[in-house]
C-alpha cells in the first residue's frame, strides 16, 4: 500500500490520479489532498477518499470548505504552512505535485526534505530550480519520478540503458491548435480558440502554453536536469499525432520511442508504480487507422517562446525562473484579455531582457527573481492572478 498526498487534486492531473486510486484501492491510499480554489470538487474528493488533511488556498476557501463538511474526520488547512503540512505528513510515502506554476517550488522542496519521494508534475519547479532541486533530493536519496508524457517517455526509453551511449532526446510536441494557422493571424487569437487543444486535454495555463510552444519549452528546461543533460542535447520535433510520447536517440544511430494514446493516465500510473505497470485498461494505439506518424521542425519564429526557453536553458543562472514567471503572468493577462496572444513572447523576452543575471543562484536567489518578476506585473496589470 502506498500512501500519497496529491497537491493540485481538483485539475486535470490530480483528477486522473483520483481516478487510478479509484481503480486499484488495494495499492493506493489517500493520505492529504490539496487545491487552490475549487472547494465544490475539493469538497466531494474529501468525502469519497476521506483523508487526513486537505488544504486550500486562504482562510476564507479553508472556512466555506468546514462549512460543507461540518461532520468530516479530515483537517482543514489553508496557504504556506497547510500545504507545507499536507507533504511532511508522516504517513505520507509520495507526493504527487501537480499544481500549476511557481506554487509547487516550495512543497516540492518540503517534501523531499521530509523524505518523501516525488511524482512530479509540476515542471516549473525544477525550471526555476532544477539544479537545488536535484542537488537535495539527491542529498537525500529521494526519488523524483516524471509524470508529464514526454519525461515520462524519455525516462522509460533511458532505461536499462547506459549513459555513455546516450546521444541526444527527441521531445515530441502536438504543436498545439495553430500550428497550421498563418503566422499573420496570431495576433488576432482570442482566449476561447486558444484553449482548443486538438489532442490533449488540459487546464487553461497549460493549454495556452501549448498554444505557445511555451510548454514544450518549459519541459526542454525540466528534461536537462531530470536528465542530466545540456541543452545542446535536446531538439523539439512537432508530431500532430501525440502517440510518440518522445525518443532517446544512442550513438549508434538507434533510437528508442514510448508510444501511447494522448492520455496522461499511463504516465501517472507509470510514476505510481515504477518499475511495475498496471492494467489501467488504456488501449493500445489503432495503428491501422491511425495510418502515419508525422514529425516536423517546430517553426521558432512563429512561434518564438520555444526560442526563449532555449536561450534560457543555455544561459542558466536566475533566468529561467524569471522566464517562468513573466510567462505566467503573460498567460494569465492573455486570458483576462489584457493582451494579445503575441504580446505573450514580447512581455517573456522583454522581461528576460531587463533582469540582472544571477548565475549562481541559491533558493533565495531564484525565490527573490520571481518576485521582481511579479512585482513588476502587479505595477502594469493590477492583480491578475
Amino acid at each position: 500500500m502506498k500512501n500519497l498526498s496529491i497537491l493540485g487534486s481538483t485539475g486535470s492531473i490530480g483528477c486522473s490520479t483520483l481516478k487510478i486510486v479509484e481503480m486499484f484501492p488495494e495499492h493506493f491510499a489517500i493520505r492529504t489532498l490539496g487545491a487552490k480554489s475549487n472547494t465544490d470538487l475539493l469538497a466531494k474528493q474529501i468525502e469519497q477518499f476521506r483523508p487526513d488533511i486537505a488544504v486550500v488556498f486562504d482562510e476564507h476557501r479553508a472556512a466555506e470548505l468546514k462549512k460543507r463538511l461540518p461532520s468530516a474526520k479530515t483537517e482543514i488547512l489553508c496557504g504556506d504552512e497547510g500545504y507545507r503540512a499536507a507533504v511532511i505528513h508522516e504517513t505520507v510515502d509520495m507526493v504527487v505535485t501537480a499544481v500549476v506554476g511557481a506554487a509547487g517550488l516550495r512543497p516540492t522542496l518540503a517534501a523531499i526534505d521530509a523524505g518523501k519521494d516525488i511524482a512530479l508534475a509540476n515542471k516549473e519547479t525544477l525550471v526555476m530550480a532544477g539544479e537545488v532541486v536535484m542537488r537535495r533530493a539527491a542529498e537525500k536519496g529521494i526519488k523524483i519520478l516524471p509524470v508529464d508524457s514526454e519525461h515520462s517517455a524519455i525516462f522509460q526509453c533511458l532505461s536499462g540503458q547506459r549513459k555513455a551511449d546516450f546521444h541526444k532526446i527527441l521531445i515530441t510536441a502536438s504543436g498545439g491548435p495553430f500550428r497550421n494557422r498563418p503566422k499573420a493571424e496570431l495576433p488576432g487569437i482570442k482566449p476561447r480558440d486558444a484553449l482548443k487543444h486538438p489532442t490533449w486535454q488540459m487546464g487553461q495555463k497549460i493549454t495556452i502554453d501549448s498554444a505557445t510552444l511555451m510548454n514544450k519549452g518549459l519541459e526542454i528546461i525540466e528534461a536537462k536536469w531530470l536528465f542530466d543533460v545540456s541543452h545542446e542535447q535536446i531538439e523539439v520535433l512537432v508530431h500532430p499525432q501525440s502517440i510518440v510520447h518522445s525518443m532517446v536517440a544512442y550513438r549508434d544511430g538507434s533510437v528508442i520511442a514510448q508510444l501511447g494514446v494522448p492520455d496522461m493516465k499511463g504516465a501517472i500510473a507509470y510514476a505510481l508504480t515504477f518499475p511495475e505497470r498496471l492494467p489501467i485498461g488504456q488501449p493500445v494505439p489503432d495503428f491501422v487507422n491511425i495510418a502515419s506518424l508525422t514529425f516536423e521542425e517546430p517553426d521558432m519564429e512563429k512561434f518564438p517562446c520555444l526560442r526563449l526557453a532555449f536561450r534560457a536553458c543555455a544561459v542558466g543562472g536566475t533566468i529561467p525562473a524569471v522566464m517562468n514567471a513573466a510567462n505566467e503572468v503573460a498567460v494569465y493577462a492573455f486570458l483576462n484579455h489584457r493582451i494579445s496572444f503575441t504580446d505573450i513572447p514580447k512581455i517573456i523576452g522583454n522581461t528576460m531582457e531587463k533582469h540582472e543575471l544571477v548565475e549562481n543562484p541559491g533558493l533565495d536567489d531564484i525565490i527573490e527573481a520571481d518576485r521582481w518578476v511579479r512585482e513588476e506585473a502587479l505595477a502594469e496589470f493590477g492583480d491578475l492572478m
